[in-house]
């Protein structure tokens, strides 16, 4: 999970040029949250956990904007 993690960073670090820390796009992009939001929503869908997917998918629409269904 945190291999993931640290390989998004890096790949936002390295396509995005006003991207100037690790810090900054771990705490200020919500691309970045919201992808990570959905990787665990979606594994609490296949677990067949529905509901607790869904209600994860809301909050990170909430607190980013940006909706990705868990299924997906």
């Amino acid at each position: 999970m945190f291999t993931r993690l640290k390989e998004d960073i890096d790949t936002i670090m390295l396509r995005d040029p006003a991207a100037r820390s690790r810090l900054e796009v771990l705490t200020c992009y919500p691309g970045l949250h919201a992808v990570m939001f959905h990787r665990v929503a979606n594994a609490c869908w296949r677990g067949g956990f529905h509901w607790l997917g869904r209600w994860i998918s809301h909050w990170s629409r909430f607190l980013t904007g940006i909706e990705i269904h868990p299924a997906v």
